[in-house]
């Protein structure tokens, strides 16, 4: 028995007097799932969006909603779509708050409750589809993962496109960083690739070296592997060098713990693993002097940004880092550290500014010279700085 989809549209277009802003897009959604609109900014993705939640009547072409004609009464279009609010969302390119607070008045929930939860959440795995670029594919799918996780460095591999498209229309103005790992292309999850079901550390090193490499070839300034496998900064070096990409820098994650404060992101990317779980290769919280172990390691095999990740808990690995190197030193304000944050503001418990300066200064006190935070689109949106 085939389900119904979600939202069919056929042929929607949308113009504003002269200017067409959408033209004929056709598009079928499943239920359930999370979706991306990628394009340049001005290629109609809000437009569509909003077409399609009923909120802007199309110029030319039709949208049904669970089969039926899509309704111009929102009550009546909340009512229809109510019950896959858990799971279903339209993701476009607005800042984490303005999107939930668009699906909440789509979808009639409480944007409170559901901040968390929704708001966070990134495109992920089959659903994420260029439907406005005409290329109506999934970017990646369950059925190409694979025990290697071989998609990573793929030539149309997701990175790799997006790297080209920044680069192509910022070029040296936009330092473009990529995440160096395999747990969302294996199809078992994990970082590495596995023997016996466990991870094969130095099987991993080639697969995460070639995916470096196809960062870098489509323009990645810097890489940052962030598996935690031994040697890889080394092999990842080694392989950049032989390409002739000695100018592409390696920011490592250097002392990335195992940690519970992942836990929103990994719910949202679906990156959890299959089975078992990260510590064998991921650092022990309890832990401390390892950070220096591993930054000595690091640094010898050629990285040129140091991390620690997360951040807030564990500003004593920071600030001995700090003591001990004279790399640049990141941290990675993480998913729990900053749900924690929206969570309390959204209850009106905390000034929200305040407490995400504060914790960015306690960052910089303790001898950060990077901050990687999913606060920073707001902040600099907002003039919080």
């Amino acid at each position: 028995m085939t389900t119904q989809p979600a939202i069919v549209a056929s042929g929607l277009t949308r113009r504003f007097g002269k200017l067409t802003a959408v033209d004929g897009v056709d598009l079928v959604i499943p239920r359930a799932g999370i979706y991306g609109f990628l394009g340049p900014n001005g290629s109609g993705k809000s437009t569509t969006i909003r077409m399609l939640c009923g909120l802007l009547d199309p110029s030319a072409g039709t949208v049904e909603v669970l089969g039926h004609q899509m309704p111009r009464d929102a009550e009546r279009l909340r009512r229809q779509l109510g019950y896959m609010t858990q799971r279903f969302s339209l993701w476009d390119d607005l800042t984490v708050h303005e999107n939930l607070e668009f699906m909440a008045r789509i979808f009639g929930f409480d944007a409170t409750e559901r901040r968390r939860r929704i708001g966070i959440r990134v495109p992920d795995e089959p659903v994420l589809r260029e439907v406005l670029g005409g290329l109506g594919r999934p970017i990646i799918s369950t059925s190409a993962k694979a025990p290697d996780g071989r998609a990573a460095w793929a030539d149309d591999a997701v990175v790799v496109e997006a790297v080209r498209a920044l680069k192509r229309e910022h070029g040296d103005e936009l330092v473009v960083m990529t995440d160096v790992c395999l747990c969302a292309y294996t199809d078992h999850g994990h970082c590495g690739a596995l023997r016996n079901g466990h991870i094969d550390n130095d099987a991993s090193l080639p697969l995460l070296a070639k995916m470096a490499l196809a960062h870098a070839r489509a323009g990645a300034d810097v890489v940052a592997p962030s598996d935690m496998m031994d040697g890889r900064v080394g092999a990842i070096r080694e392989a950049l060098d032989d390409a002739g990409m000695e100018t592409v820098a390696i920011m490592s994650y250097t002392a990335k713990y195992a940690s519970s404060y992942y836990g929103p992101f990994r719910e949202a990317a679906h990156s959890a693993p299959a089975s078992g779980d990260r510590r064998s290769h991921q650092m022990d919280a309890r832990n401390r002097r390892e950070a220096l172990l591993e930054a000595e390691l690091d640094v010898d095999e050629g990285a040129d940004i140091l991390m620690v990740k997360p951040a807030l808990a564990y500003l004593d690995v920071v600030a001995d880092l700090r003591e001990a190197f004279l790399q640049p030193l990141a941290v990675y304000n993480v998913s729990g550290e900053y749900s924690m944050v929206k969570a309390a503001a959204a209850r009106g418990w905390i000034d929200e500014r305040a407490v995400v300066l504060e914790n960015w200064h306690a960052f910089r006190r303790a001898g950060a010279d990077i901050i990687i935070s999913y606060h920073a689109r707001q902040a600099l949106a907002e003039g919080w700085l």
